[in-house]
């Protein structure tokens, strides 16, 4: 927010362009507080995103929590279909939106932030014939979002959030660009975001399927054969780039692991308690599969805390006591 507050306290009423902001919030936030925020720092004229809103030049539009902002007809069009990346709202889900109805006259500006979230978006965008705007990387409080768009698209301006509003007053001062063909990719995807479309048939004319899943929903993924990131998504709607996939996947790999610590300790903690009243096996072997167990925790928690974070487990570390 401060960043965004930055931005739009260079941007004048007279601005020939409608702003819409995604801004990653939790389920339960009032974005309205923050509309009331940013209306204090700018001469727009801030609304939080409602369905059927028109959109009007010199207002802003904030994403509300928990529903992704599209754009459809001139209007706002809010939804509450599957998470892409992640998140909803999602930028990826606002950007692919706005390139799919405004083609060349769209600008897609990423700013500080977590993840990557944003970046394909801003190939939609650049597809679609649109101007791609980042945030300088070396100035962000958190970079993540500009390298990972960098990394990835082809950026067409790359500057400090002090230039980034007498950028997009002269970009949309500028003529009307020359509009190129929508890729039929980016407007089928806009209708399943929308839940115009969205069946196994409609996602097989996007990629090809592979051989992983979902983290969200369980169900098969695509892998996206169009544009340069590479991307999956499942035919109900979930939208990952491979970055964020990969993410996903890791915390899932990562939880299970802890689940089985977990599990590997109570087993412990019974044998334990048997073998002090004697029942079951033999003292001795309960006394040996205690300590096989205490091996095999000890590794686990070693690769969790230690392992996942690139440094060397140290001898002892974490040792479980009898």
């Amino acid at each position: 927010m401060p960043a965004l507050g930055r931005l739009v306290a260079q941007l004048p009423a007279s601005l020939e362009a409608a702003v819409l902001v995604v801004q990653h919030l939790a389920p339960d936030s009032l974005g309205q507080i923050l509309v009331d925020r940013l209306a204090k720092q700018t001469e727009l004229v801030c609304h939080l995103g409602a369905h059927g809103q028109h959109l009007h030049a010199g207002h802003l539009y904030l994403a509300p929590a928990d529903r992704h902002m599209l754009v459809k007809d001139g209007h706002v069009f809010i939804t509450k279909g599957p998470r892409e990346n992640h998140y909803r709202p999602a930028v990826d889900a606002l950007f692919r939106s706005a390139a799919a109805v405004y083609g060349a006259r769209t600008i897609g500006v990423v700013l500080t932030g977590m993840l990557h979230d944003g970046t394909a978006g801003l190939e939609f965008i650049k597809r679609a014939g649109g101007i791609t705007v980042v945030q300088d990387p070396q100035e962000a409080e958190f970079s993540s979002m500009p390298e990972s768009a960098l990394s990835n698209v082809q950026i067409d301006h790359v500057v400090p959030l002090s230039s980034m509003g007498p950028l997009l007053q002269q970009l949309t001062q500028a003529p009307a660009p020359q509009q190129v063909a929508i890729p039929p990719d980016i407007l089928l995807e806009a209708q399943i975001a929308e839940r115009v479309v969205g069946s196994t048939d409609d996602v097989e004319k996007l990629g090809r399927q592979v051989p992983l899943t979902c983290p969200d929903c369980g169900g098969s993924l695509w892998e996206m054969q169009h544009g340069e990131v590479l991307r999956y998504r499942c035919h109900t709607g979930h939208a990952f780039t491979a970055d964020s996939l990969m993410r996903v996947t890791q915390e899932s790999l990562e939880e299970s692991m802890w689940v089985a610590v977990r599990m590997l300790e109570e087993r412990k903690n019974l044998l334990a308690s048997m073998s002090r009243r004697n029942e079951g096996f033999s003292s001795k072997q309960q006394e040996e599969r205690i300590e096989e167990l205490k091996v095999h925790i000890n590794r686990l928690r070693q690769f969790l805390l230690n392992g996942a974070a690139g440094r060397p487990a140290e001898h002892g570390d974490m040792q479980v006591s009898s």
